[in-house]
């Protein structure tokens, strides 16, 4: 079986995912007008679908384990295609919002298992370049997500936004079935309920709480209630799995110096890409008064960047590090984020392209190294663990760069007459989520020198051998 065939059908249902997570966003007018449902409250949508995620990514780990990595993987991907169909199918807003729920529930299994079926089958010397492909959806998604969604919209019917993915549905079933191996664990400890529950309270709750901010889709007092419920919760979480003997997020996993960096470091620097494609594509329309499909097709360069990556990590890791390339990176990619700033109407197509050319080639580079490092030194029985404790970080950082950018934008528009939105309201935003993932920096600093030698055949030279792979079972 090809290791990176199977690198591909979870890149496959990453970029469905992340197609689906970005694609509605354009789409939201229509879809209120053909439900007769006010827009603002259509994004009970968006943040019902980032709900489900936060509530049950925790449970995809164990799950795994439980079942088998492929029976899971396939069933979220049959759970997530049957949700989107029925979004295609939906008569109101309460329907709607519930084949969302579903929707997420299928996305919160179906990535963090694809991600621990490569975990567990491709060795460490491997791993980054299998990454590094992984990325390029991620990239993808929030890049060709609006032109895509407009053109269906425009041309043929917002409901084959949702009956697009059925045939990639069935596509990845009979992909998983035939090559992704059932991965399981022995002697698995029962599911931490109490833990569930309480990290579904307070991760729903920032997660909601977040995204809702600044968009005036609930009353500020409901969105603080949110995200003070939320904080209970996760605290809550916090004092029972210091006690708990099998925690459903592993709380001790902190302690790992490269897990540690991969996740607190990593969520300052998805802050600045998580705002980032919610920012550039209102900047361009808004601010500069292009189309969808204009700003599609320019924003469409971070994506060819991001592809010129893939080839390239692993060797610009094996020569310089992974300590060297993220504390550098985080810098550099943060300068092209505060780049966007500096664009006005009058700046050179040519300029634009240019500057998220390059800097989705840093970005890319930046993620795969933090999705890389964090396994560096998991045990292999902690990976699901693992696998799951990061996709949670990762969707509550994205997230919060939402809320960020969304609230400078609030900010900048206060106490004016009107509630539109111009060109001079972005440029603050841009330079503070910049700011925020440069400094990650002080975070990745903190790593030894030869922080993730064993993802890299330069381990060799440093006497810390590539760890295999477990073999797959059954």
């Amino acid at each position: 079986m090809p290791r990176y065939f199977v690198t591909l059908i979870v890149a496959i249902a990453l970029f469905m995912e992340n197609m689906d997570s970005t694609v509605i966003a354009t789409s939201l007018p229509a879809i209120a007008a053909d439900l007769h449902e006010d827009p603002i409250a259509l994004k009970l949508a968006l943040t019902s679908y980032l709900l489900s995620l936060a509530v049950f990514i925790p449970l995809s780990g164990w799950m795994a384990d439980r079942f088998g990595a492929r029976k899971v993987f396939r069933a979220a991907i049959v759970v997530f295609t049957l949700g989107s169909a029925a979004c295609g199918f939906a008569q109101g807003l309460p329907d709607f919002v519930l084949f969302r729920i579903i929707q997420g529930m299928g996305g919160a299994m179906m990535v963090p298992v694809g991600r621990l079926v490569l975990l567990r089958t491709i060795p460490k010397a491997e791993l980054i370049s299998a990454l590094a492909w992984l990325t390029i959806p991620a990239l993808l998604g929030p890049v060709l997500g609006p032109p895509l969604g407009g053109f269906i919209t425009t041309f043929i019917s917002w409901r084959w936004i949702f009956w697009i993915n059925i045939p990639v549905g069935l596509l990845g079933v009979v992909l998983a079935t035939r090559y992704i191996a059932d991965i399981r664990e022995e002697g698995l400890p029962p599911l931490d309920v109490k833990g569930f529950l309480l990290s579904g309270i307070g991760l729903s709750g920032l997660a909601f709480g977040f995204t809702t901010i600044g968009q005036g889709l609930l009353p500020p007092a409901v969105v603080l209630a949110l995200l003070v419920a939320g904080a209970i919760g996760c605290w809550l979480y916090v004092r029972h799995a210091r006690v708990v003997q099998a925690p459903l997020l592993d709380l001790n996993l902190l302690k790992v110096d490269t897990f540690f960096a991969s996740v607190v470091g990593g969520f300052l620097f998805r802050i600045g890409v998580g705002a980032t494609p919610f920012l550039l594509p209102l900047f361009l329309q808004l601010g500069f008064g292009m189309s969808p499909l204009q700003s599609g097709l320019l924003t469409f360069a971070s994506a060819i960047g991001a592809i010129a990556m893939k080839t390239t990590a692993a060797p610009i890791l094996r020569r310089f590090g992974f300590k060297r390339v993220l504390v550098t990176n985080a810098v550099v990619s943060g300068f092209f984020i505060a780049a966007i700033a500096m664009f006005t109407l009058g700046t050179p197509h040519t300029l634009v392209l240019a500057v998220l050319l390059v800097g989705g080639f840093f970005k890319s580079l930046q993620f795969t190294s933090i999705n890389s490092i964090a396994y560096a030194d998991i045990d292999t029985k902690a990976m699901s663990r693992a696998t799951s404790f990061a996709s949670v970080a990762q969707q509550l950082s994205l997230s919060t760069g939402v809320a960020v950018g969304a609230l400078v934008l609030e900010f900048e528009r206060l106490g004016r007459p009107d509630s539109t939105v111009v060109a001079g309201d972005f440029p603050a935003a841009f330079l503070l989520v910049a700011v925020i993932a440069a400094s990650s920096a002080l975070v990745f600093a903190l790593l030894p020198k030869e922080a993730g030698a064993s993802l890299a055949s330069r381990a060799r030279a440093v006497g810390v051998p590539p760890e295999p792979a477990s073999a797959p079972q059954g």
